[in-house]
């Protein structure tokens, strides 16, 4: 069995597997070092890990989203510029390398309910992969026997993704496991149906990016829906810990507590304040207690007020503290250190029920959907129900649904999930009073980032394998993934 060995360093260092080389590199073995992994590691390794490059992407793309923004002014990601964004893609392939020994594994083993998982595993990461970066090495760029693998193009990836997502619900259903999942499964600890729930939420996911295209099948994103999360309880989310060190906590938790330390993160935008504070659509969000705190300063003009910071033109005089909104220590999202990071949820899929709904002419559909997706958000993050109904009750938020209202409510419910990303594009950033960054990059003319820019030690190790994207700017930060159609 033979690796692609540009992918293997952090593999190796991490998971404890070493894979047959004798033949490639003429090697004798190391009797001192470890040439296996037990399924269970791997199955701890690649839930905890799928949990951190949830978090490595969403960090990322919070500033394309506009949910996040720097305080500092021109900074590289808030500005669109060509960075490399080489620890997620190493990242990503690491686990993408666990899985696929875990799934041989449990061939081995005859563990179908292992395999399932790591089929769910490996679609997610793939989903978070080629979100990023379109194109990218998957077919031959694991247990290949070449140091350049050639690049899958995204279409293709989206087809592996799906037949993944099939094949483990398969394997899920199967009635006996030589080994059964348990303590060793960090995000649903062995429970086979919460698996299922969540290979079909990720395909109703995946299928609904296509929502751009000819091949959109709305009727089976729903079914796919139908067969997913049937109430908050059940979000695919995972669990931190608290007491084992930082490297161990809720890393946005973690991220607010160096925020107030003034190792400044975690800034947010005002396109994303402006729409929780009243400011855009004329009625204050309640959900923005649960995420950020007012003024502080008693001498500032706005105290008591919610203030963003405008992408790309930082925080201005105001100070490092204190005046601008920060994701805020004891908020929901960063409230301990043992927090869920969430990876995909209930009222996600109610946002997706309605707009598929909307597309298969079914009205009713869609407006019960977009409401239980407000409240269920509403009702996760603890707003009181007299605050949810008053919300609700207002026409701005429940009087004709449309595409834009379910976007509007979606981009709040998605909040620090990597997904919203792909909602921007498919609706083409087109959220009301959404801005190009200033300082914005020039080379992208004005229109915002699509993808990002390949890694340099993917450049300088594989640079005749990297597509051209098409795209006029030099680092193709305009070039698309394939759902993604002008």
């Amino acid at each position: 069995m033979k690796f692609t060995m540009k992918y293997v360093p952090v593999f190796v260092l991490m998971s404890f597997v070493v894979f047959s080389c004798d033949d490639y590199l003429d090697i004798n073995e190391n009797p001192n070092f470890p040439t296996d992994a037990p399924i269970e590691g791997l199955m701890t390794r690649t839930t905890l890990e799928s949990a951190r490059n949830t978090r490595s992407v969403a960090g990322t793309v919070s500033f394309f989203t506009q949910h996040f923004a720097s305080p500092n002014a021109a900074a590289s990601t808030d500005t669109h510029q060509a960075v490399s964004y080489g620890g997620t893609w190493s990242s990503l392939y690491s686990v993408l390398g666990d899985l696929a020994v875990m799934n041989l594994k449990a061939e081995e083993l005859d563990a179908p309910w292992y395999a399932g998982v790591s089929k769910i595993l490996t679609a997610y990461n793939l989903g978070l992969l080629t979100s990023m970066f379109g194109d990218a090495p998957y077919s031959e760029a694991l247990f290949a026997q070449t140091l350049n693998p050639p690049y899958d193009s995204s279409e293709d990836i989206y087809r592996v993704m799906l037949d993944l997502l099939d094949d483990a619900i398969i394997d899920l259903q199967q009635p006996s496991s030589a080994v059964v999942p348990g303590s060793d499964d960090y995000i649903f600890n062995g429970d086979r149906p919460s698996w299922i729930r969540t290979a079909y939420a990720l395909k109703a996911r995946y299928l609904n990016h296509y929502s751009k295209l000819p091949a959109y099948n709305p009727t089976a994103v729903l079914t796919a829906v139908d067969n997913a999360f049937e109430n908050s309880d059940q979000d695919f989310q995972m669990n931190f810990f608290e007491g084992q060190g930082t490297g161990a906590e809720n890393p946005w938790y973690r991220l607010a507590v160096n925020n107030a330390g003034l190792l400044l993160g975690g800034w947010l935008s005002d396109q994303f304040v402006d729409q929780l504070n009243g400011t855009t659509f004329g009625i204050v969000d309640p959900r923005i207690e649960f995420i950020t705190d007012t003024v502080s300063v008693a001498a500032h003009p706005l105290v008591g007020q919610y203030v963003g910071t405008r992408n790309g033109a930082g925080r201005g005089a105001d100070p490092e503290a204190n005046v601008r909104a920060v994701l805020a220590v004891g908020s929901w999202y960063a409230n301990e250190p043992a927090d869920p990071l969430q990876m995909a949820t209930y009222a996600e899929m109610k946002f997706i029920e309605a707009e598929a709904a909307l597309a298969a002419n079914q009205p009713g559909r869609a407006a019960a959907a977009y409401e239980e997706g407000v409240r269920a958000h509403m009702t996760k993050l603890g707003v009181d129900p007299d605050d949810i109904d008053a919300y609700w009750d207002n026409p701005e938020v429940s009087t004709n649904i449309d595409l834009d209202k379910i976007m509007k409510e979606k981009f709040v419910a998605m909040f620090l999930l990597p997904e919203k990303w792909n909602d921007a594009r498919r609706f083409d950033y087109g959220y009301e009073g959404f801005q190009i960054p200033a300082n914005h990059n020039a080379a992208l003319g004005g229109q915002h980032i699509r993808l990002v820019r390949y890694p340099d030690s993917e450049r300088q190790r594989n640079a005749a394998q990297i597509p051209d994207r098409g795209a006029p700017d030099p680092d193709q930060l305009l070039g698309r993934i394939f759902w993604d159609v002008p």
